[in-house]
């Protein structure tokens, strides 16, 4: 059963279980060279050194390889960032790439289509050039999956690697004029377009946490239905002959005495 610690008073060994804390959503803009997780083994510098003043303990959604800048979402809301990144919910992802050459008809029709990449085929992505330079190419893609470093290889994969590369928009939301290093709480508007992105809306929240019923038992209780007296009877009279009688057949009829 599902219980909710907010409403609910649970136990473990007799000690109470602490609430858990408000759920709250940043956005943050991470420069280059800060690892997306709070804690690194090599000792890069993460995305918790940007928190500064933020007591609670929030968890990126996905994540920016260390090159890349740009828009990452912070939240303790596990159920939302569980959804986010549910590929059934394919939440597109907006970057800005800068590329080696100029990509022609050829290269950006591929990547429109989907690209064989060593883990499979991309889906298809939206890629348009809003800026061209003399050797090099400004490109705004977007890709609705979460694969590591998926822009990169995509266009590596099409002959015109990525110089630079930032994370513009997730889903609903936009990195605006975040500078790089800083972070905002979301606006109660901004969860509430967030939360409906993710397919979490009130009727689909309180679905979520009704308690789940096991295969075979009834709505109002956990246990098992038994079975109809009289459905049980019947069966166990078509495996027994009639105390007294004589045997019946396979299809339940009287043999023939000779």
């Amino acid at each position: 059963m599902r219980a909710d610690a907010t409403h609910d008073v649970i136990t473990v060994d007799g000690a109470r279980l602490p609430a858990p804390a408000p759920r709250r959503t940043i956005v943050v803009h991470k420069p280059r060279g800060i690892v997306s997780t709070l804690d690194d083994p090599e000792g890069r510098p993460t995305v918790r050194t940007l928190l500064g003043g933020v007591k609670t303990r929030l968890y990126p959604v996905g994540r920016l390889d260390v090159n890349t800048t740009g828009l990452l979402l912070m939240t303790n809301d596990g159920p939302l960032a569980a959804a986010l990144l549910h590929p059934r919910r394919a939440i597109p992802r907006v970057y800005h790439a800068k590329v080696r050459g100029a990509p022609g008809e050829r290269a950006l029709t591929r990547m429109r289509r989907g690209v064989h990449l060593e883990d499979g085929k991309t889906l298809p992505a939206e890629v348009r050039v809003f800026e061209q330079r003399p050797t090099k190419t400004w490109l705004e893609i977007t890709v609705r999956e979460g694969r590591s470093r998926l822009v990169r290889r995509l266009c590596e994969a099409v002959g015109h690697p990525v110089e630079k590369l930032a994370r513009v928009r997730f889903g609903p939301l936009t990195l605006g004029k975040l500078s790089p290093g800083s972070w905002r709480d979301l606006t109660p508007g901004e969860c509430g377009t967030l939360q409906r992105a993710a397919g979490l809306s009130a009727g689909a929240a309180a679905a979520a946490a009704r308690p789940r019923r096991a295969p075979g038992t009834s709505p109002r209780s956990s246990r098992p239905r038994p079975a109809s007296r009289k459905r049980a009877g019947a069966r166990a009279g078509a495996r027994r002959p009639a105390e007294g009688g004589p045997p019946r057949g396979r299809r339940g009829r009287r043999r023939r005495r000779p």
